[in-house]
């Protein structure tokens, strides 16, 4: 992407963030305050990721499991219905708002890595990373039922690493390469509707 690119994204990131901010506080905050007792904490869960240029940020989500561990291709075993319920319809992404208004994120782009995978990206593969990371995106939508695809795998971490994980590169390079606003406006909606 070019500058002119980036900045373009940037800004409707802001406008669409500063118009969608009021109604999403107030829709967070019942969901919140029920996840917190839901789940027996604050309410949220916080991960360090992978932003734009492999620098580190806290990503917020609505906590969704129960305390515990969690297994890759198991996390909707360890969800309570409510946590269920919040996953399925993507409501736990809401306090990533947050992150779009701070420069963090954006509404579209590839979702950011753990530590781990990112670091594994060579060559043109890190022209992801000069992208910030967004709510939503091509591999997104297209592993929008991942967690049911890998709890049918014998070895859900070796799937994820050997083959999920490498498409999403795929499709995100492609997204990166071939960025344009007409572009995000279609995910963005893909991902309403």
């Amino acid at each position: 992407m070019t500058q002119q690119q980036l900045l373009l994204k940037r800004f409707f990131d802001l406008l669409l963030a500063l118009l969608l901010f009021i109604p999403v506080v107030i829709l967070t905050l019942p969901l919140l305050l029920l996840s917190a007792l839901d789940t027996k904490s604050n309410g949220l869960f916080m991960q360090e990721r992978i932003g734009q240029y492999g620098k580190t940020f806290q990503m917020l989500k609505l906590r969704t499991l129960k305390p515990g561990q969690h297994v890759l291709g198991q996390l909707d075993a360890s969800a309570s219905a409510y946590g269920k319920w919040l996953r399925r319809h993507k409501l736990d992404e809401l306090p990533q708002l947050w992150h779009v208004l701070t420069g963090a994120m954006s509404f579209v782009g590839p979702r950011p890595d753990v530590a781990g995978y990112a670091d594994m990206l060579e060559g043109d593969d890190r022209i992801i990373l000069t992208i910030k990371p967004g709510i939503t995106g091509p591999a997104t939508l297209k592993y929008k039922e991942e967690e049911c695809l890998l709890a049918m795998q014998p070895d859900a971490e070796l799937y994820n690493r050997t083959v999920i994980w490498p498409d999403k590169v795929e499709i995100n390079k492609k997204y990166a390469n071939n960025w344009s606003f007409y572009l995000d406006l279609k995910l963005i909606i893909k991902s309403i509707i």
